[in-house]
């Protein structure tokens, strides 16, 4: 059974304009770019298990990452959710702050956001895929890069650091790995202008872990992903990388807070896949939009969508003032 004949009902509005794309061979959603002042695109889905599936086979299939999908579904056995069990399928995303353009890469919520130019008298889209990040120890830095190099079939030199790390794990690589299925950079790299170290977005081998902090700092996609974005993203590409663990914006139901659990940095160093953010990241993202509209924020609301942290959107808005309140300060 395909994945659009698996859909059986949307449970949250979205897409105002348009429903998403489920391409046969990548496995990114595209969503119609909504006006300015609106900040959600894509709507979440419910469906139906088959004998044989897994989230992590559902989650490929319908450009969902790992954490994602466990977030998302908490009761459902990763490995057997069973035939005919209900899974959610998180597929509804506040845009990350900032420009709409070129690539913008959320290391908090492990995914990726392309804007691609569109034509003239053409529908801009935005075009969003899961990705694996680095994990505690080595971190994917921040900050606005391009894309320098583009190779195909590469060649992997690990790093000293790497090679010593395996050698101590008695698991020693070579110096290095040629073209071909134990690469772990999968048939296309990408490297980026980020000083310090290699970092690159890249394939993978073992498509398992996307949509884990499992890199040594690189972005890893599906190779069906990163090969479609390869052969459209030219050298020199525009590609800013963030960590927003809180984002908030405007649909047509109101303002929607999107939050995800924290990263290292904020974590006091220990990785808790579902240690909810900080109040305080809730409030940076929420002040910027929160003029737009005459909503207010419903501070019951607001905190339980921060102590869930599961990824999706929750409406936290509502016009009865009296109950709400108005985070920007007199």
């Amino acid at each position: 059974m395909t994945a659009m004949r698996r859909v059986r009902s949307i449970v949250k509005a979205g897409c105002m304009l348009g429903c998403l794309v489920l391409s046969p061979a990548v496995t990114g959603l595209t969503f119609p770019l909504p006006p300015a002042g609106t900040d959600v695109v894509g709507q979440v889905q419910r469906i139906e298990a088959e004998a044989g599936d897994t989230l992590l086979s559902l989650g490929r299939e319908h450009g969902i990452g790992y954490e994602e999908m466990r977030r998302a579904n908490p009761s459902v056995d990763v490995w057997l959710p069973g035939e005919g069990t209900e899974v959610v399928i998180p597929s509804r995303y506040i845009l990350p702050r900032g420009e709409r353009d070129g690539v913008v890469v959320n290391v908090a919520e492990m995914r990726l956001y392309y804007y691609p130019d569109a034509e003239e008298a053409e529908q801009a889209v935005v075009e969003t895929y899961p990705i694996s990040v680095g994990r505690m120890d080595w971190s994917t830095p921040l900050g606005e890069s391009r894309i320098t190099e583009k190779t195909e079939d590469p060649y992997w030199f690990p790093p000293q650091s790497i090679l010593t790390e395996r050698r101590e794990q008695g698991r020693p690589l070579p110096d290095a790995v040629p073209p071909g299925p134990d690469n772990p950079l999968g048939r296309h790299k990408m490297r980026l202008d980020i000083p310090g170290g290699a970092y690159l977005i890249h394939g993978t081998n073992e498509p398992r872990g996307i949509g884990m902090r499992v890199t040594h700092g690189c972005i890893r996609m599906f190779p069906e992903d990163v090969e479609s974005l390869f052969n459209r993203l030219p050298s020199g590409a525009s590609v800013r990388i963030v960590n927003q663990p809180v984002k908030a914006g405007w649909a047509a139901d109101g303002l929607l807070i999107e939050a995800h659990p924290v990263l290292p940095a904020e974590a006091e160093n220990a990785y808790d896949p579902m240690k909810p953010p900080p109040m305080e990241k809730a409030v940076e993202a929420i002040a910027p939009v929160l003029d737009r509209r005459a909503d207010r924020v419903d501070h019951q609301r607001l905190a339980r969508a921060i102590e869930t942290a599961d990824g999706m959107p929750a409406r936290i808005s509502r016009r009865d003032e009296v109950a709400g309140f108005n985070l920007k300060r007199p």
